[in-house]
């Protein structure tokens, strides 16, 4: 975090000061009791199965300069111990945050979409970190409490942070942008997510906006064509660039893979030149279309991205390939799904298998409102008419199948592992995914240890008689 004084936190949390020296220097921040040695700021955050403020005095006792609390908390702590008494824990985090961000040089991007929000801030911070120092969220701080702890990461030479926003409702990117305050705003679709919370597909679009609405007079960068955004894009007085169709300011001209990585001829803004991806997948190139979009508009040429378009390392869970026994990949991607990133990584295992049998064991997609059922069947014609073969898990997952012969379902996550040996053949190009409440990610773990081969005690593993009654015809 900047440096700041005991009495500057104080002013910019909107609290009082109780103890210790007013002049005190502060540099960093933690919303955890067992992290603040070397003299963070501990902040008390409570929710409805926990309460921060609790363990304020554990804080102290760490070594923490001074901690954040409400009122009925400070009254508790030792006498000389530093405390900024504030009314809620949450808003004092997001002003400082937003303190951090105002008196800081540097220039903030937000990325926020339906889907590949995190991948296009993966390859963004990949792209920025070879030429300027880069702050970046981690794992999933997305919401009202990860957004200005990455924030607080800001140090001194500190040039550019890319902050992925998530939400669940309308006006919750609103809020997230109030405290950013970012200089570029990247959307990377819009899908069929959230329809429980939000309604419609245009819903979605609007909530997703209210980016575009809080940048006043910075960059909007968006995909082309997404009709569900004009209106919105219409009133915005500020700069749009857009990515991804053939007319987009930037936009792929051709690809070719090469093994693991991904030789891409891009067109920017009227100038072509060449990069090579670490990564492979169609729909990933659409977020370095987005990420490539946001780079230069920070002021960087096409060929100052080679370097980092070579290293981009995505987040945990996401498209992540690796080999099988026997000879056969696994595509991880179980952190999430929603209709567009599922058929997206079908499609993706196609372009990876190279004539393996391909197998998509697929979970339950949520949040999809009343039209789950029809969501959960495109996808699974989607498979069908790739030659995938589904493997279908929970119950919202049976709406994946149509009817095939060779289609399989399990109830559950524990009935699936159970008959991963002989569900398919070795040697097989695999995806898992699934909404993350579903936990598929265990199926994934499962094969990686060699669920597809058969035991070496000889035995068989059990089949659910539930699957076998809804799986093969």
């Amino acid at each position: 975090m900047l440096p700041l004084t005991l009495a500057e936190i104080a002013e910019a949390c909107g609290g009082r000061l109780e103890g210790g020296d007013p002049q005190t220097v502060v540099a960093a921040v933690c919303t955890d009791s067992r992290c603040p040695a070397g003299g963070a700021l501990f902040v008390g955050l409570r929710g409805e199965k926990y309460d921060g403020d609790a363990y304020a005095a554990q804080a102290v006792a760490a070594g923490a300069a001074a901690v954040v609390v409400r009122a009925a908390t400070a009254d508790g702590l030792p006498a000389d111990a530093s405390r900024v008494v504030v009314d809620d824990g949450l808003a004092a985090l997001q002003r400082l945050a937003t303190e951090v961000r105002r008196r800081a040089a540097v220039k903030v991007v937000a990325v926020t979409g339906s889907a590949g929000k995190t991948c296009t801030k993966d390859i963004l911070a990949a792209l920025l970190r070879p030429v300027a120092r880069t702050v970046a969220t981690t794992a999933n701080r997305n919401n009202e409490i990860g957004v200005p702890l990455t924030l607080l990461d800001i140090e001194q030479d500190t040039e550019f942070v890319v902050v992925e926003m998530a939400m669940r409702g309308r006006g919750q990117i609103r809020e997230l942008a109030r405290i950013a305050l970012p200089d570029i705003g990247v959307i990377t679709n819009i899908a069929p997510v959230h329809l429980e919370l939000v309604g419609t597909v245009d819903d979605v679009a609007a909530a997703k906006a209210e980016l575009i609405e809080e940048l006043h007079g910075g960059t909007a960068v968006i995909p082309d064509p997404e009709p569900l955004l004009d209106r919105h894009v219409t009133r915005f007085r500020g700069r749009v660039v857009t990515f991804g169709g053939p007319e987009a300011d930037v936009h792929l001209v051709s690809t070719e893979p090469r093994g693991d990585a991904t030789h891409a001829l891009i067109d920017a803004f009227g100038h072509r030149g060449t990069l090579d991806f670490s990564f492979t997948g169609s729909h990933y190139l659409q977020d370095a279309l987005a990420a490539l979009s946001a780079f230069m508009e920070l002021g960087y040429r096409l060929d100052e991205a080679r370097e980092g378009a070579a290293q981009v390392a995505f987040s945990d869970l996401r498209g992540a390939v690796s080999e099988l026994p026997g000879g056969g990949l696994l595509l991880n991607d179980t952190y999430n799904a929603n209709p567009v990133a599922m058929m997206a990584a079908v499609d993706h295992l196609v372009s990876i298998a190279a004539g393996r049998p391909a197998v998509a064991i697929l979970g339950d997609m949520y949040e999809l409102g009343p039209g789950a059922d029809g969501f959960h069947r495109a996808v699974g014609e989607h498979c069908v008419a790739a030659g995938v073969r589904v493997v279908a898990v929970g119950e919202l997952g049976r709406g994946y199948l149509i009817g095939a012969a060779d289609e399989r379902w399990f109830p559950g996550v524990d009935e699936c592992i159970a008959a991963l040996f002989g569900l398919a053949p070795a040697g097989s190009a695999v995806l898992v995914k699934a909404s993350r409440l579903l936990r598929l990610e265990r199926v994934a773990e499962a094969l990686a240890a060699g669920g597809l081969a058969a035991p070496t005690d000889g035995s068989a593993a059990a089949v659910s008689p539930a699957s076998g009654e809804d799986g093969d015809a």
